[in-house]
């Protein structure tokens, strides 16, 4: 392991600094204001982010040769399965869009509103996914730990591959049969507020179940996601970055997507077809090559296979399928 906790905690405190510096300028600055994020604000950062995960990798990779005398290959190696990482957590978070789309619909949220659920539902997803890494990096030094989470990845990508997909009802929703339970909910929304105050009681409007909802969501998909970004690397300060990364990103892409993410009705087969994919490397394929499956081979198959359903959505519209 290139990158022991033990050692390396500084660069975690540091990573994490970075990126609550990073939000408390995004929230307190740029967004400051509610406001609907049009199509080229979101462009704007979803280019942003994006640049921000290639210039990390950059630099990690030029710290490895020149600050810690990795050889180039081994270096070039760890930065491929960054890389790699980063493009499957963010495939996988595409298909949480799918979600949002529903959960902002069906608590009537308004464009301008959604930006700051999003913002919160990061902080409580950077948080739980943290705790999940640290226990898959445990658990996964146990070898039948490792075929475990292969087979598992492997059954839930031929669950979405042949399984049809489950309708959700946000009012069936854990948290939210919860937060109504114990939390007096207003029927209409209060500005950006998550609690408001009538006759002295302290109030829940929908913006906070509507975050309750994202929240069990993303605990949902990082049951298949953190697992996944493992298949790829057993560094896992390399799976820990790859995958705040992604999620820094995902609002920004999802405004952007958000009108069009319904006519991507074949990425389910594509996703499933990855977590099938990353399961086998992880309990197969990995021993098949002498314990590390080419990471260039992965990030080209993961690549076709997520821009392969993409592109078959956009040229087979649905009602032609139909």
């Amino acid at each position: 392991m290139l990158f022991p906790f033990h050692e390396y905690w500084w660069f975690y405190v540091a990573f994490t600094g970075m990126v609550m510096l990073l939000l408390s300028l995004d929230l307190g600055i740029v967004h400051r204001k509610s406001h609907v994020v049009g199509f080229r604000e979101a462009a704007i950062w979803t280019g942003v982010w994006m640049s921000l995960a290639l210039l990390f990798c950059f630099g990690l990779y030029q710290y490895m040769v020149h600050g810690m005398g990795v050889p180039v290959g081994h270096a070039r190696q760890t930065a491929l399965e960054f890389l790699t990482g980063y493009v499957v957590e963010q495939s996988l978070s595409v298909d949480n869009m799918f979600v949002f789309v529903l959960v902002f619909g069906y608590f009537a949220i308004p464009p301008k509103y959604q930006h700051r659920v999003l913002f919160f539902g990061i902080l409580g997803a950077l948080f739980f996914r943290a705790i999940f890494i640290a226990l898959g990096a445990a658990l996964l030094r146990y070898e039948w730990v490792v075929y475990l989470f292969g087979g598992f990845l492997v059954l839930t990508g031929a669950r979405m591959l042949f399984l049809p997909e489950r309708e959700i009802n946000p009012e069936e929703n854990f948290a939210v049969k919860l937060m109504r339970r114990f939390l007096p909910v207003t029927p209409d929304l209060h500005g950006h507020h998550f609690f408001t105050q009538r006759d002295g009681k302290r109030l829940a409007t929908p913006l906070l179940l509507t975050l309750g909802m994202l929240e069990v969501t993303d605990l949902v998909f990082a049951v298949d996601s953190v697992p996944a970004i493992f298949a790829v690397t057993d560094e896992p300060l390399i799976v820990f970055t790859s995958n705040i990364f992604a999620i820094l990103g995902l609002r920004s892409m999802y405004f952007l997507l958000a009108g069009a993410v319904t006519k991507f009705h074949l990425l389910r087969y594509g996703l499933a077809l990855i977590l099938v994919f990353v399961g086998l490397k992880m309990a197969w394929l990995n021993h098949l090559w002498g314990g590390k499956f080419p990471i260039g081979i992965s990030l080209a198959v993961i690549g076709i296979l997520l821009g392969s359903s993409i592109g078959l959505s956009l040229a087979l519209p649905r009602k032609q399928i139909d």
